[in-house]
């Protein structure tokens, strides 16, 4: 179930101000997983299956600016990901 704070329609991510406090934050729906690291901007990866990012092959990775547009970029850049499987 989604939260009514998650920004994402697919996804329970929260809003932009925990990304800009600078927090790491992953998730998965089904057999997709996701991961964002925050750092100068923010980095997207995603895989299937239940492995930790570290263990897991990454599928995808995509870089975004650290902003709230960057940002809205981003979680539809996911949700296209998992739309696409």
């Amino acid at each position: 179930m989604i939260s009514k704070t998650s920004v994402s329609k697919i996804f329970d991510i929260p809003k932009f101000y925990y990304f800009d406090s600078g927090n790491d934050y992953s998730g998965s729906k089904d057999n997709f997983s996701y991961k964002i690291v925050t750092g100068e901007k923010l980095k997207a990866m995603t895989w299937h299956g239940k492995l930790c990012s570290m263990k897991a092959d990454i599928e995808n990775e995509y870089e975004f600016e650290r902003t709230q547009e960057g940002f809205d970029r981003m979680i539809k850049w996911l949700e296209k990901m998992y739309a696409s499987n």
